[in-house]
């Protein structure tokens, strides 16, 4: 089952940010564009490159209305522990949130129930609390920051721009579609 359009549930839970704990719940992402980035577990070896190459584009994301909400099952004082451990991870400054009851995964269908550990998962999530894209893929395969920001902007102009679609490879500027009965079928 695909959850484009699915809204998110509720939620409330604990974040590591800029060296303090604070709570996040689901009206502190209404309003404005976010990425939910899932990952396995903190102390690992792929998540680091991939929180890193994130921590890294993150004013980026910030320059187009777009907050980052890193999510993995680990405890905020495991976050803590982390970021305190790792000059990799002192990088970040968008909320790393905490799931350590497998809430979150289980909401976005992420959770791994034999391993208490969610998938790497990325869901674009628009203002109205809105999955509008996602991708699910092996632990074993690290994501990439850029690609994630490119389709967050396409996923921003079509909803600016209902009437254009944005093709392969779409980049801000870039022509688009425009869908008409000579296209039907090649959407």
């Amino acid at each position: 089952m695909s959850l484009i359009g699915k809204e998110i549930n509720d939620f409330a839970v604990q974040a590591y940010v800029n060296g303090e704990f604070k709570e996040i719940k689901k009206e502190d992402v209404l309003g404005k564009w976010s990425v939910f980035f899932f990952y396995p577990a903190d102390f690992t070896f792929v998540c680091p490159t991939e929180l890193e190459d994130l921590a890294n584009k993150y004013e980026e994301f910030k320059g187009v209305d777009c907050e980052i909400y890193s999510v993995s099952c680990d405890s905020h004082f495991v976050h803590k522990a982390w970021h305190d451990a790792s000059k990799t991870i002192q990088k970040i400054k968008y909320p790393m949130l905490a799931d350590p009851t497998g809430k979150l995964a289980r909401d976005f269908s992420v959770m791994i129930e034999a391993d208490g550990m969610a998938e790497r998962g990325s869901f674009i999530v628009n203002p109205e609390g809105k999955i509008v894209a996602y991708e699910v893929i092996a632990g074993n395969v690290g994501r990439n920051a850029d690609e994630l920001f490119r389709r967050v902007q396409a996923s921003q102009f079509v909803a600016e721009h209902g009437d254009q679609v944005c093709p392969a490879k779409w980049q801000p500027g870039a022509d688009t579609l425009k869908p008409s009965l000579d296209l039907v079928g090649l959407i």
